[in-house]
């Protein structure tokens, strides 16, 4: 039979299992940490962790949902809805971005490891990704479908539109590709500014 835990004690070794997981996913990926590493700083057995999560991929998904109202308020209330602009909507909001995947160590090791974020929502059986209010790519998939409606920006499907706006993240998790990686930031900024051209053609606040 397992271990009875005491409302203390359950918020006590949860903490520590959030704690441990962040450490070691962000180092060393959801694969590569064992059980026996998760558990052992809480000081229970392994079969003891499932009394809090269901699998590893479960504790992956809490701590992604623990941002993601701090994500969401970076990169979506002070940066893509900070202004009327189409254009600097749509700037500010990969700017914002690009700075969380540099300073984020958990969004960063997704951007840099997909496959980490498949097989946390197929063995969680989540909705990939997580979409609820605070979701940073249901806000811009909001965004692109109304300023599309509008016309502010290109008629192309609005899922096109937000697959192109996420190409660019792909440049500061390459850099080493780059033939230039010195120049980086003015490679990083031209790609900003030819996306968003591309996409909202007009210019200017809305009336």
């Amino acid at each position: 039979m397992p271990p009875t835990f005491t409302p203390e004690e359950r918020e006590r070794v949860a903490g520590i299992l959030l704690e441990t997981g962040l450490r070691l996913f962000t180092a060393q990926g959801l694969r590569k940490t064992s059980l026996a590493e998760l558990v052992a700083p809480a000081e229970i057995a392994k079969s003891s962790f499932y009394a809090f999560f269901d699998s590893k991929e479960a504790l992956y998904l809490t701590l992604m949902e623990r941002q993601m109202g701090e994500v969401h308020k970076r990169v979506i209330e002070d940066a893509l809805l900070s202004t009327a602009d189409t254009r600097e909507a749509l700037r500010r909001f990969l700017h914002a971005t690009v700075a969380e995947l540099s300073t984020n160590p958990l969004y960063q090791r997704l951007a840099t490891h997909p496959e980490e974020m498949a097989a946390v929502t197929r063995k969680a059986s989540a909705e990939p990704p997580p979409m609820g209010p605070d979701s940073p790519i249901a806000a811009l998939n909001d965004f692109v479908t109304a300023r599309r409606a509008e016309g502010e920006l290109i008629g192309a499907d609005p899922a096109a539109i937000v697959g192109v706006l996420q190409t660019v993240l792909l440049l500061p998790v390459n850099t080493e590709h780059l033939s230039s990686p010195e120049q980086y930031q003015q490679t990083l900024e031209l790609v900003i500014d030819l996306v968003v051209s591309g996409l909202a053609p007009k210019r200017g606040p809305r009336p």
